[in-house]
């Protein structure tokens, strides 16, 4: 069976339509939608069997953690074992945005989301399609993108439809995505940092919003 594809505003997303995916998410779905930088899968990330769904979706291996799409320092502070200066000094500058910032994982989430790492990888997109789904379904959403594993990014709804059309029930399209790269990636260890993938946020921005601290993981 084919993925029903539910166009959909990126800036005024319809009420009942946020409504309609967020049923999906409540009966352990796995669904495509937008972000502010590429397409992601979503999934409830305290649902096992949605877990287990997205790695199969995607032919993921398990020994890779998840990232989480909040929408409020509450979610990271509920979802992180402690967070940091440096944490509050990057979502202050940089969120909502296309940062993911890596923490270490309060025992709220399943081992299986942080692939036994004990890490989190949280991430406020600038995307009023997930904050609406986030709010109504109550708890943050798993943020993976969209793609086969080993295949290219998404940008699009068709582009997931292409490759994933026939592994998920629903895409919400909202055409294009505005960026091309993923989102930049910032690990925390306390107060040191590195960048562990260079993305959508330059790497001048993280080293402004930190004070040019340079308390860099070896």
């Amino acid at each position: 069976m084919s993925a029903e594809v539910l166009p959909i505003s990126a800036e005024h997303p319809d009420p009942k339509m946020i409504r309609y995916a967020a049923g999906w998410l409540n009966r352990g779905a796995v669904i495509a939608i937008p972000t502010d930088t590429l397409y992601a899968l979503a999934a409830d990330p305290v649902n096992l069997a949605a877990i287990d769904q997205i790695f199969r979706v995607k032919g993921r291996p398990e020994t890779r953690a998840l990232p989480i799409l909040i929408s409020s320092l509450e979610h990271a502070a509920i979802l992180a074992k402690e967070l940091p200066d440096n944490f509050f000094k990057l979502a202050e500058a940089c969120w909502p945005g296309p940062l993911t910032i890596v923490v270490d994982a309060s025992n709220r989430l399943p081992l299986k989301v942080t692939a036994n790492t004990k890490r989190v990888a949280l991430r406020w997109p600038k995307n009023e399609i997930v904050t609406r789904l986030i709010q109504e379904l109550g708890v943050p959403l798993t943020g993976t993108s969209a793609n086969l594993s080993g295949s290219p990014t998404c940008a699009s709804g068709d582009e997931v439809f292409r490759q994933l059309g026939d592994r998920i029930p629903l895409i919400l399209d909202s055409g294009e995505t505005q960026g091309i790269m993923p989102s930049t990636i910032v690990e925390l260890r306390g107060e040191q940092w590195c960048i562990g993938r260079e993305g959508a946020l330059p790497s001048d921005d993280i080293r402004d919003a930190l004070d040019g601290d340079e308390g860099v993981l070896a």
